[in-house]
């Protein structure tokens, strides 16, 4: 293929394409051959480094029709998990290059300028082979290289230069610190005794939730007026009284979660996850005795994504699984299709069902927003735990009854409180196609106003999945 040329009379050289050749089943001397070679020429390939069972090459090929076989110690081999075919010389690999692009573009980078939630990303990765798959030795590649990265820095990379980070006094009134929540839009923050000289907790958009579950409940003892004396130390003890469990019977975390900044990320981004908490306070403590201590930031899954994005993002061919699309990585909550085995339900309400429902759901899936769809389950809207705190404004809650007032009605609530976490543009549902590469996932995931993708049906917006950032560092760090 040949292109015209620039210039009097000049003719272009054949475009090619960059293509990564793996071979993960082991050996001490491996080597590529192929069409591409006449056959003729033996290609040494290299172990990445961390998986010694693991070679790979890059050769720069001319679009079209390919055939490849590896020569691993002497012997001829194919690798089986990749397409084959069998021809006069024995059983070959095969590969269709069909696009002309660098199918390793820069990936992984922190901005993705001028593009629609509802675009399909499939131009960002000219995977060969029509039907991509996931192998297990690309998934191990790119878990050893993450689980490296995270495992030689620390929390300190998280602390930015400047920003202020939010602490509530243990003796604030619970009203008084939701207001605070709400006017600072944020949704979470730390909670400081100083009687102790040291963090105690956090106070977060499911204390309000419970909060207004249990003013809801009759004969509660709690109600709109008393909130102005109900201190922050009031609501965790009576919590810890009712044996520290939630209204669903699950545990409630009674043990403040922390990290130091000489922590590493990756026992940060675990922490996160095995306590199932939203944030971790980075602190430090500026005597041994452990008095005096710093609120330096609070630590999150978007900010250490970010790290990871950052990091990786001039050597995507360390990490191949990232390169494939969602559909075909084992990520996220799907929705069941017929013939498969029921598979976790997803948190999906009719816009008119009540706002007490809604928290209920929230509570019992353990999840941080609830899909709002229509009769054909296609996403009209999201509600999620940050609209929770814009019933603070003007004491929304106090004039509402949770089972009388429904989500379409709270939305509409919300997006007249001017709450940051609001409707902006239509942008509150961040969607994404099950075509879209795992690597643009990461990229919006990183953005912390986000934190997680509903996999969309293109044209109906019939809901096919979800996506959280959680769900990826499973992936990863598994």
């Amino acid at each position: 293929m040949f292109g015209r040329g620039h210039g009097s009379g000049g003719v272009a050289a054949p475009v090619v394409v960059p293509k990564r050749f793996v071979w993960p089943h082991g050996g001490r001397r491996v080597f590529l051959s192929g069409s591409f070679t006449r056959w003729s020429a033996f290609i040494p390939m290299s172990p990445i480094e961390g998986c010694p069972t693991v070679f790979q090459v890059i050769c720069s090929l001319t679009p079209g029709y390919h055939q490849y076989k590896f020569n691993v110690d002497g012997e001829w081999r194919h690798d089986e998990h990749q397409p084959f075919v069998r021809v006069d010389y024995g059983i070959v690999n095969t590969i269709y290059l069909v696009r002309e692009l660098n199918i390793l573009p820069p990936i992984l980078s922190l901005e993705t300028p001028g593009r629609s939630h509802m675009e399909v990303d499939n131009d960002v990765f000219g995977h060969v082979e029509a039907n991509p798959r996931m192998s297990e030795s690309d998934l191990q590649v790119s878990q050893h290289h993450i689980s490296l990265f995270l495992s030689t820095h620390t929390a300190y990379e998280l602390v930015t230069e400047s920003g202020k980070v939010i602490a509530l006094d243990v003796t604030l009134p619970v009203k008084q610190a939701f207001h605070a929540l709400h006017q600072e839009g944020i949704s979470i923050a730390p909670v400081w005794d100083s009687s102790k000289c040291q963090f105690v907790g956090m106070l977060s958009a499911m204390d309000f939730i419970l909060i207004l579950k249990e003013m809801g409940n009759l004969g509660s003892k709690l109600t709109e007026e008393q909130l102005e004396t109900h201190t922050i130390a009031a609501w965790r003890e009576a919590k810890i009284q009712e044996c520290g469990t939630e209204s669903n019977g699950k545990k409630y975390p009674r043990r403040f979660i922390q990290a130091g900044p000489q922590e590493c990320l990756k026992d940060v981004a675990l922490k996160i996850l095995q306590n199932k908490v939203a944030t971790v306070p980075i602190i430090h403590s500026s005597s041994e005795d452990g008095y005096f201590p710093q609120l330096l930031q609070l630590a999150s899954l978007p900010g250490i994504l970010k790290c990871i994005c950052r990091h990786f993002k001039h050597s995507s061919d360390s990490l191949p699984i990232l390169q494939l699309p969602i559909g075909s990585v084992p990520v996220g909550t799907w929705v069941s299709k017929r013939g498969e085995s029921k598979k976790k339900p997803l948190a999906m309400l009719r816009p008119n069902a009540s706002l007490g429902d809604a928290l209920s759901l929230m509570i019992q899936a353990e999840v941080s927003s609830i899909l709002i769809v229509d009769d054909n389950d296609s996403l009209l809207d999201i509600y999620s735990r940050r609209d929770i705190i814009s019933l603070v404004k003007h004491n929304a809650y106090a004039r509402i009854s949770l089972d009388g007032f429904s989500i379409h009605q709270a939305l509409l609530l919300g997006r007249y409180a001017n709450f940051p976490y609001g409707l902006r543009n239509g942008q509150r549902c961040h969607i994404c196609m099950r075509s879209d590469a795992l690597h643009k996932v990461m990229e919006r995931l990183a953005n912390p106003d986000v934190g997680r993708l509903v996999v969309v049906e293109a044209g109906s917006r019939r809901v096919e999945g979800i996506i959280s950032i959680g769900d990826v560092f499973r992936l990863l760090l598994s």
